[in-house]
């Protein structure tokens, strides 16, 4: 795990970064390697593959962070990119795979009502999503809106968003 991390660091090669991560990603299904990857500070490296030009490199993150969010701690330290991962999910193409993984790793930051405020301004994007993304999509959303709405102090901003 550490010479994944390492390699992730060290190349620019966008085939050798996604096989990585892909790597990374399935390793972190256990939740042993799950702290693992936190203690050599792999959260961080992968969490900033997110600002990769690349749009294979950036689902594969987060795919990666995915798995990597079903642990508290982890999620202590992944909350810092939900911003960032809205902003992306904004901006990818309609009912990508790039989108989708966003959605998912939403999903589970948004399990607990520890980091829904960090997802507020995406809320009308949700909304859109909701109402032009294919199945697929729809069904993603609603995971996140739903553990949105299991929060009293959301259905203002859920209530209010213009779409």
């Amino acid at each position: 795990l550490q010479k994944l991390i390492h390699l992730l660091q060290a190349t620019d090669d966008p085939l050798i970064q996604e096989q990585a991560l892909i790597t990374l990603s399935n390793s972190a299904a256990f939740s042993v390697n799950q702290d693992i990857i936190r203690n050599l500070d792999g959260l961080s490296v992968i969490g900033g593959m997110l600002s990769d030009c690349v749009p294979k490199v950036k689902e594969k993150a987060l795919n990666a962070l995915n798995n990597l969010s079903m642990n508290i701690k982890n999620q202590e330290e992944i909350q810092v990119y939900i911003t960032q991962v809205c902003r992306n999910l904004e901006s990818a193409p309609l009912n990508s795979d790039l989108q989708l993984a966003g959605l998912r790793l939403l999903t589970n930051m948004s399990v607990t009502s520890d980091y829904h405020h960090k997802m507020i301004n995406s809320i009308p994007c949700f909304l859109h999503l909701l109402s032009e993304g294919t199945e697929r999509t729809q069904i993603q959303v609603l995971k996140v809106l739903v553990n949105l709405s299991a929060n009293p102090a959301m259905t203002r901003h859920l209530l209010r968003a213009q779409v």
